[in-house]
């Protein structure tokens, strides 16, 4: 996944908080998800047009974690988005 592409949302899940984990659910498949911690911030900044270099910095600025850390999160979060096609 190139870190300055632009994410695209493929798929409108139904997405419920839930005790500070989002529960998001894909009738078109069955599957239920749970995310959790920062994945919540993940998933919330993909709602609009961002790329993951934007996400990173901006997670940066909120978490102390090093760059390298929260790149490889970043980029593992979004290729299983990608991977259960969520996101392009």
């Amino acid at each position: 996944m190139d870190k300055n592409r632009k994410i695209v949302m493929k798929k409108q899940l139904n997405v419920t908080d839930l005790a500070g984990e989002k529960v998001m659910i894909d009738f078109d498949t069955g599957k239920y998800f749970v995310i959790k911690g920062t994945g919540n911030d993940i998933w919330d900044m993909l709602q609009e047009e961002i790329t993951p270099a934007q996400i990173i910095e901006k997670l940066l600025q909120e978490y102390d974690v090093t760059p390298e850390e929260c790149e490889k999160s970043v980029m593992d979060f979004l290729e299983k988005m990608q991977a259960y096609q969520f996101i392009d």
